[in-house]
């Protein structure tokens, strides 16, 4: 066996990197039906094969590959939300798993700046190229990562980020944890516009339920019926400033309640609760909210059967005669060579956008379009939540005292969706995230544009008075609603672009359509009405429709999803129910690339659980023979 042992580094099973890693956080034990499903089979063909020249489609030779000889029983690209579920399930069924990341390793209890203060950073926080939400974000990564480009169809935009460390975006989201519910996955049904799932609510509760047990996530059961319960820990209190909103909204008949972020109030598995720092984005030294290092990639470390390795830019699926996949390739992104790894099985987790570039760029005689792509569906569909952000100064807000607004890194409250879209001129809803009040120490930036308060600006003395009397005087309402997927949205490789390893590029096409825009005209309306009845005044004019009522871009949202669709029928999806791809059956797609739409819940929570379905279901068909 010839392996690297340059500049990656590697995860070693059962050796993990931090202490925390090796606790056993959430660790059940599996169904017992799972165990054992990954046993060694004598006489796999697939065992002692070393990849062929020809299974590799780029312009290399033999000798600059460095093959592996083990074959492990799955490889996982990507380290995220699905990656690190499927990993878990995985090894608690007894696989032997490789997983591979591009970006580099991260250690929250180490590298967190969870209680790092701005004005201990000549930066006061401000954002850094890998981090553009600020230099102490638990992120590294963004919208433009050195030496990956991505382009766009002449006069579209779509914005994409993308995270390079292991755990992905899960270092850093907000923790906004929905369930989709029923009328979710039966759109068409309901109202014409779009497709409906090959699942439905009753197939997927079951892990959801699992979910919330395994992870955590505060809430309160309203019994709203596509708003669905869950396993809630207690919320925490509303704030202040909340406190207001929610007085207002209930004036307007608009439904506000706790909302439901998967951030421990009480300690669960093995896990610290939140100690209300506030600082959630930065990443949890605690480990006390989700992310895919914290909750999943420990507990499957510690079986001993997982190995990470890290800077490992996925080039393309590799396949054999028949089709079927026999693991993947990848340029070590330290030292520039190409590196193939075997599997029986490869589940691709690496983000909707990065696993359609990875199938498309997976060409061969037998797969002349991209890999599971006969149906030319991948790539297709792309969605994005919509989402824009009102800003409104409250008087009553205005010379506040000083008092404790500690919690958690994210709103104590939400709206869900509480309309009926039949009596609208937009098909489908949207919820509203609050924020405001003065959480948090100042930082880079705080309180710019102070003449939008006091109609002068200002300087000196009466400037620094004006900064305590309006600072914490601010509310906002941000819109995230769901995306109709339309014949323009989607992605391809260009033919003349590719990145500093040599892989071809994404190009994106994107837009958003009347449905999209008639629905940002009524959040603007929504959100300017809430701050009026609060006594407030908005910071910002109302957008014309010719700036799309202030949309931001596609993309910019970071919910993107679909482009590998499930489907019942082979020539319009990529994947079937479980996400496993009709036209090769060892492949697996566990991240948000399955979506038939993109519900305005924020995605990540039913990526979770599709993975963990999906997953269950990997470990099931092996233990029966049937892969």
């Amino acid at each position: 066996m010839i392996l690297s042992r340059g500049p990656t580094f590697f995860y070693r099973a059962g050796a993990p990197r931090h202490p925390n890693a090796a606790a056993a956080l959430g660790t059940a034990p599996p169904p017992a039906q799972l165990l054992g499903a990954f046993a060694p089979r004598n006489g796999s063909r697939l065992s002692h094969t070393l990849p062929k020249n020809r299974d590799l489609t780029y312009s290399v030779t033999a000798m600059q590959i460095i093959r592996q000889s083990k074959t492990y029983d799955v490889c996982i690209v990507g380290s995220g939300a699905g990656g690190g579920m499927a990993a878990k399930v995985l090894c608690d069924a007894g696989a032997d798993v490789l997983m591979l990341e591009a970006g580099g390793p991260w250690d929250v209890e180490k590298d967190s700046k969870m209680s790092a203060w701005a004005y201990d950073s000549p930066r006061r926080g401000a954002a850094t190229p890998d981090r553009p939400f600020g230099e102490f974000d638990g992120c590294i990564g963004g919208w433009d990562v050195t030496g990956e480009p991505y382009t766009q169809a002449p006069g579209e935009r779509f914005d994409w980020f993308r995270a390079r460390m292991v755990g992905g975006r899960t270092n850093h989201w907000g923790r906004i944890s929905l369930r989709m519910g029923p009328d979710d996955f039966k759109g068409r049904s309901l109202d014409g516009v779009g497709d409906d799932w090959p699942i439905g609510y009753d197939d997927i509760k079951p892990y959801y339920d699992k979910l919330d047990r395994l992870v955590g996530i505060f809430g309160s059961n309203e019994g709203i019926r596509n708003e669905p319960d869950g396993v809630f820990l207690p919320p925490p209190k509303p704030r202040c400033y909340e406190l207001m909103i929610k007085q207002a909204a209930d004036t307007l008949g608009i439904t506000c309640i706790p909302s439901r972020l998967s951030i421990l109030t009480k300690p669960l598995n093995g896990r610290a609760a939140c100690h209300y720092c506030g600082q959630c984005g930065r990443g949890c030294a605690t480990h006390s909210n989700f992310s895919s290092p914290s909750v999943l990639l420990a507990p499957a470390l510690k079986t001993g059967r997982l190995r990470i390795i890290t800077n490992a830019m996925a080039r393309e699926v590799t396949t054999d005669e028949s089709g079927m996949a026999t693991g993947v390739s990848y340029v070590n992104t330290k030292d520039r060579r190409d590196y193939a790894v075997r599997a029986r099985i490869v589940v691709l987790a690496a983000s909707a956008c990065e696993s359609a570039r990875l199938l498309l760029n997976s060409k061969s005689g037998r797969f002349p379009d991209g890999l599971a792509n006969s149906s030319g569906v991948v790539g297709k569909y792309l969605t994005d939540s919509t989402g824009l952000t009102v800003t409104g100064y409250i008087p009553k807000l205005a010379n506040g005292v000083a008092h404790n607004e500690d919690g958690v890194g994210g709103m104590h409250l939400y709206m869900p969706w509480w309309l009926d879209n039949k009596k609208l001129d937009f098909p489908r809803g949207y919820h509203v995230e609050l924020g405001g009040g003065r959480r948090g120490a100042p930082g880079y930036g705080i309180m710019g544009g102070i003449q939008r308060f006091n109609g002068v600006g200002g300087y000196g003395k009466s400037l620094k008075d004006d900064y305590r009397k309006y600072y914490g005087a601010t509310v906002y309402f941000s819109g995230r609603g769901e995306m109709v997927p339309n014949e323009k949205t989607s992605c391809e490789i260009d033919p003349n672009v590719v990145d500093a390893y040599g892989i071809p590029v994404l190009r994106f096409h994107a837009g958003f359509g009347n449905h999209e825009i008639l629905q940002a005209k009524h959040m603007q309306e929504t959100f300017r009405e809430i701050i009026h009845e609060m006594g407030g005044t908005p910071l910002s004019p109302m957008p014309s429709r010719a700036s799309e009522y202030g949309l931001e871009p596609v993309g910019r949202i970071i919910h993107e999803v679909g482009t590998t669709r499930m489907g019942s029928n082979p020539q319009t999806s990529v994947v079937n129910a479980n996400c496993q791809a009709h036209d090769v059956k060892n492949v697996f797609v566990a991240d948000g690339g399955p979506f038939v739409s993109n519900a305005h819940k924020n995605c990540t929570w039913t990526i979770l659980a599709l993975a963990m379905r999906t997953s269950e279901y990997i470990a099931q068909q092996r233990n029966q023979g049937t892969l």
